[in-house]
């Protein structure tokens, strides 16, 4: 396994200043946002699609540090019901993508995207209960009529400039946000789909990691490390769905925290003895959204907590049996 960090939390800092950073904390893998919500403040495809120069002293930028780009990431939502907002995040994807064979990466991270809940709707829907049966037949739009065509189509773009691996982080909005229907879409479009797991989704549905690791197996492509902090009061009393403002800490029933801040040092370890155990040997990479803490602490603290979880080594044979 190799230590990575989401860029974006440098966004403010140019991309040299920003891996020489990352250098020094001993990290060796770079995760870069290339449109999307996560920005092209490091990686723009529309200069570096363009500007032959300019893409050979990205390239050289990353060689000077020893870093390793682990996926170009787009986050988005493709399939927003207001055509121009998807025509946007659609645009961005294309150009990722774009990017990607130019870099020669195989992989990109984004959204699975929602929908609206009928042709006329102007916003997205995200349906979590099956009754009415209204919910039901949105679903049903969503998913057969929306988002399986948008996916087979972009997949088959994908595959078309060399990227074969489509990393969805499984997010609470989006039509993807567990397992299961991380599970359903690649069953309906391809083995191109993938997760970008992010444990911290997961822990405020209720969902253990573990056993959600050992249902995806193979299917985990990305893997980013972040930290969810339950409030067992605030919990207790309106439950996991929350909407208040992020910033409104000590009364959300959640927050995201820096690993090692929301679980301990146990969950951690069994997170990734479960990602060895189905086969991950890939970036751990961090994603710092922490509100209790700045960039440089909480990024610091998370480097130093997952230097002493992750298994950096290959097994070896097992001398003992």
């Amino acid at each position: 396994m190799k230590l990575g960090v989401f860029t974006p939390l440098l966004n403010n800092q140019p991309l040299d200043e920003a891996l020489s950073y990352l250098n020094k904390l001993g990290v060796t893998m770079v995760e870069i946002g290339a449109g999307g919500y996560p920005g092209t403040s490091h990686a723009n495809p529309d200069i570096l699609l363009n500007d032959d120069a300019k893409l050979e002293e990205f390239k050289n930028t990353i060689k000077k540090y020893n870093m390793e780009i682990s996926a170009l990431s787009c986050h988005g939502n493709p399939v927003h019901p207001n055509k121009e907002i998807a025509a946007k995040f659609h645009d961005d994807f294309e150009k990722t993508i774009l990017l990607a064979e130019k870099l020669g990466l195989k992989q990109i991270n984004t959204f699975s995207g929602c929908p609206g809940g009928s042709k006329e709707d102007k916003t997205p829907n995200w349906v979590t209960c099956p009754w009415p049966e209204d919910f039901t037949e949105v679903l049903d739009y969503q998913w057969n009529e929306v988002l399986i065509p948008y996916w087979k189509k972009a997949v088959a773009f994908a595959k078309e400039h060399g990227v074969t691996m489509i990393a969805l982080e499984m997010h609470p909005g989006f039509c993807v946000y567990n397992p299961y229907t991380l599970l359903k879409l690649r069953n309906a479009v391809g083995e191109e789909i993938g997760a970008n797991f992010d444990p911290s989704h997961l822990f405020w549905q209720g969902i253990n990691p573990v056993a959600a690791i050992r249902e995806l197996k193979d299917c985990i492509f990305h893997f980013h490390a972040k930290d969810t902090k339950i409030d067992a009061i605030n919990c207790g009393v309106n439950g996991v769905l929350d909407t208040r403002h992020y910033s409104d800490e000590i009364n959300r029933s959640w927050i995201f925290r820096s690993v090692g801040y929301g679980t301990d040092y146990a969950t951690w370890k069994d997170i990734i003895s479960a990602l060895r155990m189905v086969g991950y040997d890939y970036a751990i990479s961090i994603e710092h959204e922490d509100s209790l803490m700045s960039v440089n602490e909480g990024l610091t603290k998370a480097v130093t907590f997952l230097k002493e979880v992750m298994t950096f080594e290959s097994t070896g044979g097992m001398w003992w049996a």
